[in-house]
């Protein structure tokens, strides 16, 4: 017999509110309904839990059979058949297996100085004085990031190229495409999908362009792209053009986006907290003139000041897994096409985890860190996003580049509110920043051929 956890009835109100309104419906209706409570979708009911122990029973099972992607159908669209966010059971098993190499954490080493040089090339133009926005430098930074450590393009031209068609293809989507096959139509080739299809067509041509460009050239090269090309399966057997394509549109679109509104939020909480700043920036220094950026990356401070923005600011409020299959969860017998879903943002306001929750304190996690039951906003399990090694390293490296030889000034007058803005939350407006001051000499741009020094020379 199926049971399921108290809720609201109206599913057209509950998903409205979800949309619009994330973390504080989500508060709300845990407050009311208890945990887990069930929430009434337009694209199914979803059981929405913030307890570690009955997280814990989601990404600690390992039945292949018992959990399907959620609306797979439409993010086919966008990321592909061969997709790892697409892809349930064996497939996807064997799929992270080849994928999970190429993502190690000592890896990134290899990709240190393009993420210096994207941070730089974001920030070449402005003048001491002038006004930004964060979160459009940080998708500046994340896109040169791409485009070059991970489909290994250097030539000028070609990135900016791939920069231009990825942003018209970003600009068009609307976040009903991902969530809804139904809004995926083009009546006579017309109207907003059509367009997509227009622009997302051009960042393909462009991807199997590159593809055949590094095909028999990946001798010595470290992007992305290469070690796809040659990776093998257990078989023997190579990745198809199509089913690299469909990988690196993954990574494009599931890591350009979280990585730069992480940026935003960090840039926002440190200079909304002198004291984390006055202490990050001692931190900094500490380093010396011209510091190796594997040895940013690994500063404490600066790492517990990333994990606090991910926690106090996650990218996504929630994750989903479909049952294939009748489930015990909890004191609940859930029926097949139900969806589970962790609460990201309700578990990491828990006073019993994380006391005074709303407060920004990196020190949380200086020392042990939390289970990943506890802490979560790279999901977790075998689902768990394989591009957080990447992302992290490169918000650490971005934002103490940033700090090193900028001074920057928040123009915000006074709390930046959580916004939707496709699948993702993040800053409304952006968050406004002033660069007040450059600490070092204009460098030269990667295209040179030349590294810059870096450090603050107060």
């Amino acid at each position: 017999m199926t049971s399921l956890p108290p809720g609201p009835r109206s599913t057209l109100l509950t998903t409205y509110r979800v949309a619009t309104r994330p973390l504080d419906t989500m508060t709300e209706l845990r407050e009311r309904f208890g945990d887990p409570f069930y929430a009434p979708m337009l694209n199914g009911g979803v059981v929405v839990t913030a307890e570690p122990a009955l997280i814990r029973e989601i990404f600690a099972n390992r039945d292949p059979d018992l959990f399907d992607t959620f609306a797979t159908d439409s993010l086919r669209a966008f990321f592909g058949e061969s997709s790892l966010l697409t892809l349930r059971g064996e497939p996807h098993k064997r799929e992270r297996k080849l994928l999970t190499p190429p993502f190690h954490g000592e890896r990134m080493r290899a990709y240190a100085e393009v993420m210096v040089d994207a941070t730089r090339e974001a920030f070449a133009d402005l003048h001491d004085g002038q006004d930004f926005l964060a979160i459009d430098q940080g998708t500046r930074i994340s896109l040169e990031a791409i485009v070059r450590a991970v489909f290994g393009i250097e030539e000028r031209l070609l990135v900016e190229a791939h920069q231009h068609a990825i942003r018209a293809a970003i600009d068009a989507t609307r976040p009903a495409f991902m969530f809804s096959k139904a809004a995926q139509f083009a009546p006579f080739g017309l109207g907003p999908w059509a367009k997509y299809e227009r622009l997302s067509a051009a960042v393909d041509r462009l991807l199997f362009e590159q593809i055949e460009r590094v095909r028999g050239q990946t001798q010595g090269r470290e992007d992305i792209l290469s070690l796809l090309l040659d990776a093998r399966y257990e078989d023997g057997t190579a990745m198809t053009d199509g089913h690299i394509r469909d990988e690196l549109r993954t990574l494009l679109i599931a890591g350009h986006e979280t990585t730069a509104i992480t940026m935003a939020w960090a840039l926002y909480a440190i200079h909304r907290h002198p004291e984390v700043r006055a202490t990050l920036l001692a931190e900094l220094d500490g380093l010396g003139q011209d510091p190796e950026p594997a040895a940013i990356a690994a500063l404490p401070y600066l790492s517990a000041v990333i994990d606090e923005t991910l926690r106090l600011y996650p990218v996504i409020e929630i994750v989903f897994r479909v049952l294939r299959k009748p489930w015990t969860f909890g004191a609940y017998e859930l029926p097949p096409g139900v969806t589970v879903a962790p609460a990201i943002n309700l578990v990491h306001q828990r006073p019993d985890l994380y006391p005074d929750p709303q407060a920004f304190k990196p020190e949380r996690f200086l020392g042990a860190k939390p289970k990943p039951y506890e802490y979560l906003p790279f999901g977790g399990g075998n689902r768990r996003c394989i591009g957080a090694a990447f992302s992290l390293f490169e918000s650490r490296v971005a934002i103490g580049t940033m700090l090193r030889e900028f001074e920057f000034e928040l123009r915000e007058p006074g709390e930046v509110a959580v916004e939707r803005r496709s699948v993702t939350l993040g800053p409304k407006g952006g968050v406004r920043m002033r660069m007040t001051r450059r600490l070092t000499p204009s460098p030269p741009t990667f295209h040179h051929g030349l590294r810059a020094r870096g450090g603050r020379h107060d």
